[in-house]
Parts: C-alpha cells; structure tokens; sequence
C-alpha cells in the first residue's frame, strides 16, 4: 500500500505541471515541433492565457512572416494539444 505523503506529493506534481504548461502539452515544446530552428530563433514563447497562445517576434519583418503562417501554424498546434485555440504574435524581445 502506497504512503498518503507519497501519493499527496504525485498529486501537487501533476498539479504543478498543469498549471505550468509542462508535459506533453507544453507551449514551447509544441513550437519547438513545429517551427523551424530559424524561426524558433526569432520568436519567443511568452504565455498561455485562456485558450490563447502569445508569442513575441523580433522584429517586424518576422511577426509578418509569422502572421502569413498563422493559420497553418495554429492547425498544427491545435492537432497536438486542446488548450490552443489561437495565436497572437507582438513584437518584443527575444532572448
């Protein structure tokens, strides 16, 4: 029989990575499967809220670039994880 301390801490790990997007659901490993190393270069994951994934371009010739493949893009994030139902590309930092 599995200790109730053992299985307390399975649950807040499960938990934890949830609510951090880790796992196979994970933002950033999703663009990292589908975006090119060139791309993955000038674009940075910022977050995931409420169903929206927000992603920063470095410069302005990018976030068009990566406003062209949107569609396509969001198609295949959305065949690999239920918690993406849009992208909103901005320009920002990317380090």
């Amino acid at each position: 029989m599995e200790a109730i301390k053992d299985t307390i801490a399975q649950v807040i790990r499960n938990l934890a990575e949830k609510k951090s997007g880790t796992g196979k659901d994970d933002p950033e490993t999703l663009l990292k499967k589908v975006l090119t190393k060139k791309e993955l270069e000038h674009i940075k994951f910022k977050y995931l809220k409420n169903g929206v994934l927000y992603v920063s371009a470095d410069s302005s010739s990018w976030l068009y670039a990566m406003n062209l493949k949107k569609e396509g893009l969001l198609q295949a994030l959305t065949k690999e994880s239920r918690l993406i139902k849009d992208i909103r590309f901005r320009l920002g930092e990317v380090q």
